[in-house]
């Protein structure tokens, strides 16, 4: 700020200015290209004033590195400071399954009690429609078995040459049954839920493998001040804390053909290994894939950097030396 006499005057001794020249003097002093006198202001307002001028006087950088400090310290503020609707979901555990490695195979045995667990509780209330019989063959059953297994089933097919729907036995193009006809169906029988399809339920719930195996092992009696409705259990693992899926495992609710003790965590543990793999049916192809990629891969840069070498050696080992040619004598103009 510059007065009649030129004189500087900071932001710290414009009261004092202006307390010393008066009014006239206050009405010299141009702030922000205001024709107000500042007399007549708030102080809070020059202060801002001179605090927004201060900022323009910055170069463009420190403009930029200061709006960037203050969207991000507004940014940690919002996430610290916001509020989940699951905040009070339990989350899962870590668990060292076998197939997480990066060129780890699924254990088939596994997979193989994982179907049996699915056949004879989780089946009652959840479809596969994405599985076929013919996934099964040469992962949990041989093409002869999973033939007998899709034999068990009854498939409507048709028309016929009359014209009319019959029913058959299943083969390895058909897809594992559906406890319900349809949606409204299943809707009905769960008082209004639909239970979800589970051929893709690993990949679509956070956690995969550690979920599944945390919410079939983590029904619990609600704590105090938790109330549930009709038709519904506490599990702390569920968003919410309230499923209305029962706790279906228990001790030797079912009999392994191999003689492994059918366990809580030894049941959950199969099927969730099961649904990993409906998931992701082609996991062990693709892992196998990696390994062949890789080699013939590396095997190919070996190649292909020993023909660089060679086929530029030349190139790359030239040298080249500019040598200015030198100006042609003068010769007489001819007559």
């Amino acid at each position: 700020y510059k007065t009649k006499s030129s004189a500087k005057i900071s932001t710290a001794t414009l009261p004092t200015a202006i307390s010393k020249g008066g009014k006239s003097a206050a009405k010299r002093i141009n702030i922000n290209g205001l024709k107000e006198s500042p007399c007549k202001r708030p102080w809070t307002e020059i202060s801002g004033l001179c605090r927004r001028m201060a900022f323009a006087k910055l170069s463009r950088t420190k403009k930029l590195l200061l709006s960037s400090l203050g969207f991000a310290a507004g940014g940690t503020l919002f996430a610290f400071n916001s509020v989940s609707a699951e905040e009070l979901v339990l989350h899962p555990p870590k668990l060292p399954w076998s197939h997480n490695g990066p060129l780890d195979a699924f254990d088939h045995a596994s997979i193989r009690r994982g179907y049996a667990v699915y056949k004879n509780v989780c089946s009652a209330c959840h479809s596969m429609k994405y599985i076929y019989y013919r996934h099964l063959v040469g992962v949990i059953f041989t093409e002869e078995e999973a033939k007998a297994e899709a034999a068990e089933i009854q498939v409507q097919d048709g028309p016929d040459d009359e014209g009319k729907m019959y029913m058959r036995p299943g083969r390895l193009v058909d897809r594992l049954p559906s406890p319900y006809p349809n949606d409204k169906a299943a809707r009905f029988a769960n008082n209004g839920a639909l239970p979800p399809d589970l051929t893709l339920i690993n990949m679509a719930r956070e956690g995969n493998e550690d979920y599944i195996f945390a919410l079939l092992t983590g029904y619990c009696d609600p704590p105090a001040g938790v109330t549930l409705g009709e038709g519904q259990y506490f599990n702390p693992y569920f968003p919410g804390g309230a499923i209305g899926m029962a706790k279906a495992l228990y001790n030797e609710i079912i009999e392994y053909e191999d003689g492994t003790p059918a366990t809580t965590s030894q049941l959950a543990k199969d099927v969730s290994t099961y649904l990993a793999w409906s998931s992701q049916v082609e996991h062990d192809a693709r892992k196998r894939m990696l390994v062949k990629v890789v080699v013939v891969g590396f095997a190919m840069w070996a190649f292909w950097w020993w023909y660089k070498r060679f086929k530029w050696s030349t190139v790359k080992s030239r040298k080249l030396i500019y040598q200015p040619v030198s100006k042609r004598p003068t010769t007489a103009a001819q007559p």
